[in-house]
């Protein structure tokens, strides 16, 4: 009977730990945006020369860059690729895309992309929450709004 009664305990904690909601249990994921386009050539010369990106694979089709410390990446494929699905073959139309890259010293790199002649089309601004932000846009016309967030009240 003992055993039995352990047999329904460890069943009973085991289905119960499975059960669990999804926002209980971390599963470990990593996010790579990937934009479609043409435009290959310029968006490889924009991220490496403008944002110091680097490049961790690229062919004729498709280019993966990453940001210099290596946490993040962003893929750029080319439309129309024989070697992709057709869910993957319409070019990015230039409209309702955003990113957000998050640097320490927001000021130095305005000044640095001023100096480069990089279009700035957000100037520099301090929101009321403490962020302080500008923003420019890549060969895609996918706006970039770099900024350094506000310290946590923590």
């Amino acid at each position: 009977m003992k055993y039995i009664l352990s047999l329904f305990l460890i069943v009973g904690t085991a289905a119960h730990s499975f059960s669990q909601s999804p926002d209980k249990t971390i599963r470990k994921m990593k996010l790579n945006a990937g934009i479609v386009t043409g435009k290959l050539a310029e968006t490889k010369e924009f991220y490496t020369s403008v944002l110091h990106f680097g490049i961790t694979f690229e062919n004729d089709f498709y280019l993966l860059l990453h940001t210099p410390d290596k946490s993040s990446e962003i893929s750029f494929l080319l439309p129309e690729h024989a070697s992709q699905q057709p869910l993957f073959h319409a070019p990015f139309a230039g409209k309702g895309m955003y990113l957000t890259i998050e640097v320490e010293n927001v000021d130095e790199l305005h000044e640095e992309l001023k100096k480069k002649g990089v279009e700035i089309r957000i100037d520099m601004r301090d929101e009321p929450w403490g962020d302080r932000h500008f923003a420019i846009s890549d060969p895609n016309g996918i706006a970039i709004d770099i900024v350094r967030y506000a310290p946590s009240p923590n």
